[in-house]
């Protein structure tokens, strides 16, 4: 991978923090920070906002898939999840949890690099398919008040659908503003003068 990342690490070994750290720096990577539990991980995600998290899962205080949680629902990160446990209940929960690789100690520093790059890719990815997802929710949610202020139109002025769309169409380009626009200030006249 030829992108640097800056990545926070959470390990309660220290052998095995130290381990992590210089691998990573080899790779070309930054480590932002290092963690000894899951709450110092969330600390250190929140103030210095990695690209990517690297975490064991039992550590001291917080394990790491809660604070992989707590982490994610203030802001998306990728996850590589670290761990000497490989059982189903231990995989599903990291699937919930935002995990996108899973790496089964003990590790070689040449499982790093391609548990990297496929977070990376996946996260992107991820990140890809969201924002289309909530273009198309907008876009729904924009049709729904642009069918609701053609519905004002047509009861008010006593005319058809097609000539209520061709009457917003008109305003908006009269006044060089969205569409959108002109559907919620024809649904708030309509809410002042109705109530």
């Amino acid at each position: 991978m030829s992108d640097s990342l800056r990545i926070a690490v959470a390990e309660d070994e220290a052998d095995m923090r130290d381990f992590y750290s210089k691998m990573l720096v080899r790779l070309g990577h930054e480590v932002v920070g290092v963690a000894e539990n899951g709450v110092e991980l969330v600390a250190l995600c929140h103030d210095t906002r990695p690209d990517l998290v690297l975490t064991d899962i039992e550590m001291p205080e917080m394990d790491g898939l809660t604070a992989v949680s707590e982490i994610c629902a203030e802001r998306s990160v990728p996850v590589i999840l670290v761990t000497a446990h490989h059982q189903d209940s231990f995989v599903e929960r990291a699937r919930r949890e935002h995990v996108l690789a899973y790496l089964v100690k003990p590790i070689k520093a040449s499982d790093l690099s391609p548990a990297i790059a496929l977070a990376m890719q996946r996260f992107e990815e991820l990140q890809t398919l969201q924002k289309e997802a909530d273009g198309l929710r907008q876009a729904l949610d924009d049709r729904k008040l642009i069918e609701r202020a053609k519905g004002i139109l047509m009861m008010r002025a006593q005319i058809d659908e097609p000539t209520a769309f061709r009457r917003l169409q008109k305003l908006s380009n009269e006044r060089n503003v969205k569409l959108i626009e002109i559907a919620r200030n024809i649904i708030d006249a309509e809410k002042a003068f109705s109530g």
